[in-house]
């Protein structure tokens, strides 16, 4: 997957941003876990263009595995959705309970996540 390291407002996230190779597996998101470890940054943000098909079908499973991944590693997820009206009703409801917690986050352009990153203080490496 394609990345960049963003320090913006003196944080620094690891931007994922897409569309040649998208997160389709566990072992992407492994891969993820890996780059926030080798940066020492644990501060994510994923664009849905770097999200596979499956990521959003609740069926394969891939989006809760990925969030327990996340959890488990400490990584902090802030993923934009520009368009929530191609989501259907099952992924909606657990984005609105994953948003719930600290952990990972949805946004619907990148200055709201950019803003939720920046009042992360555990995460976030200089």
């Amino acid at each position: 997957m394609n990345y960049k390291i963003v320090n913006k407002n003196n944080n620094k996230y690891i931007e994922f941003a897409s569309d040649l190779k998208k997160l389709s597996s566990e072992q992407d998101v492994v891969d993820c876990i890996s780059i926030c470890m080798e940066n020492n940054i644990y501060t994510i943000m994923l664009h849905s263009n770097a999200l596979s098909e499956d990521f959003f079908n609740l069926k394969t499973k891939l989006a809760g595995m990925a969030l327990q991944k996340f959890i488990n590693y400490h990584v902090k997820v802030a993923v934009i959705i520009e368009d929530e009206k191609k989501l259907n009703e099952r992924f909606k409801e657990m984005i609105m309970e994953a948003n719930k917690g600290n952990n990972f986050r949805t946004f619907n352009n990148i200055q709201d996540a950019e803003n939720w990153i920046s009042k992360l203080c555990d995460g976030c490496h200089l």
